[in-house]
């Protein structure tokens, strides 16, 4: 088993989901050990949820998934990086392809590009 190292930040490690194609990066989320053993026994991106306390797949709700391609991890042992299909063509909660769609231009924040869902629907809460 691959031993990465969970203690330097209370129990987790930083994963950063790339797409697999593009290289674009999709997001930076946070595994802990039970989400990073669920994500090698089923391919799918698993994460902890910092504000519920709690594990997810991502894209079980919105039903864009991310299937894992290949996994790489830093010369610490304590960052993940996730190269990932990103089902669906959006990867943030807001609907964006990327969770990095805003730019730093002129010292304001730039949207770039456009959604690719409406989180209205998709999260009927």
């Amino acid at each position: 088993m691959i031993e990465l190292d969970f203690e330097k930040m209370g129990g987790l490690v930083p994963a950063i989901a790339q797409d697999v194609e593009t290289g674009d990066v999709l997001m930076l989320a946070f595994m802990n050990r039970a989400a990073w053993e669920e994500t090698l026994k089923t391919g799918r991106a698993t994460y902890y949820s910092r504000s519920r306390d709690t594990l997810w797949v991502k894209g079980l709700t919105s039903g864009h998934i991310q299937n894992v391609k290949e996994i790489r991890v830093d010369c610490d042992n304590d960052t993940v990086l996730l190269k990932v299909e990103q089902v669906g063509g959006a990867a943030c909660h807001t609907g964006y392809a990327s969770c990095f769609y805003q730019k730093v231009d002129n010292g304001s924040l730039v949207t770039v590009g456009e959604p690719v869902f409406d989180p209205k629907e998709v999260y009927k809460e």
